[in-house]
């Protein structure tokens, strides 16, 4: 057992993110948030950043030293979760557009396709279907299997897309999840796959509750992907229907409800990802259904 990938990278992420997202205020690398307050954006390029400086010697010591640093599976689920935060980078940095005029949701994205014009949506949506194929194909799966798997990865790296809203929600959902796969299955195999992820995953933590950064894209891409390969190395074959099944159902409400009115609704889940914040929003800043604020 190792975890030297998840104590090297958040002690990475620990010293380094809060001195990257003050440069990038400094610089003009940034966003408003939903309640209208100017953060460092986008968080995620630092978290795959501070994860790639993390890999570097661990990689290094791990071949040449021997050490059994990182676990032997990263090598196929790597490519995945750092080429769909990426993805999601591409969309941070180019798919704003003009006001008005960014493509929005599966038919407007569709749209702008067939009439020729950039849609970082599409490009996101096609590409993570390629790495996802990539990253499930070769492991001899029945038919069912390697379609579940396929869709598990991609729908939950959009779910947690999705619940990007609100600051701090996504690493707070995550780290629910890991727990508990990590308990019911009684093993650290997630983190100690995924620990290059994880740590700087829960340093930025701490930037996006005080309301320091916002992940864009490509964080809640990464956090999603982080989600859906734990979910795909823990389960057995029917746990991740089960799991599919839920994924499925949550994703198609959250494309046409609002998850924030439906978590306010709660209060166990109301106080929740209320846990930890700064402040919260003035009476009256309520969104719509198809929110468009960021965390």
């Amino acid at each position: 057992m190792t975890l030297a990938g998840l104590v090297l990278g958040l002690a990475l992420a620990l010293v380094l993110l809060p001195r990257w997202c003050e440069d990038m205020l400094r610089t003009g690398l940034v966003r408003q948030n939903w309640r209208g307050a100017t953060l460092a954006f986008p968080l995620g390029a630092l978290l795959i950043s501070v994860s790639l400086l993390a890999l570097a010697p661990l990689a290094v010591l791990d071949d040449r030293a021997d050490l059994d640093l990182l676990e032997p599976e990263l090598r196929r689920w790597f490519g995945f979760i750092v080429g769909v935060a990426l993805l999601g980078l591409l969309d941070d940095m180019l798919g704003r557009g003009v006001e008005g005029d960014t493509p929005r949701g599966w038919r407007g994205h569709a749209a702008a396709v067939i009439s020729g014009r950039l849609s970082t949506g599409a490009i996101k949506a096609v590409g993570a279907f390629g790495l996802a194929a990539f990253a499930v194909s070769g492991r001899g799966r029945e038919d069912l299997d390697y379609v579940a798997d396929l869709l598990l990865l991609l729908l939950a790296t959009n779910f947690f897309n999705l619940l990007d809203l609100r600051p701090g929600r996504v690493e707070k959902v995550v780290v629910l999840l890991l727990a508990g796969l990590c308990v019911g299955a009684w093993t650290v195999l997630p983190l100690e796959l995924l620990g290059i992820f994880i740590g700087p995953i829960l340093a930025g933590a701490a930037l996006t509750l005080r309301e320091r950064a916002m992940l864009g894209d490509a964080g809640a891409n990464l956090v999603g992907a982080v989600a859906g390969v734990a979910l795909i190395v823990t389960l057995g074959d029917d746990a991740r229907l089960i799991a599919l099944a839920i994924v499925v159902a949550l994703t198609v409400y959250g494309e046409f409800r609002s998850i924030s009115e439906a978590i306010e609704r709660l209060p166990i889940l109301r106080s929740l990802d209320r846990l930890g914040r700064v402040s919260e929003p003035a009476a009256g800043s309520h969104r719509g259904p198809r929110e468009s604020g960021r965390s």
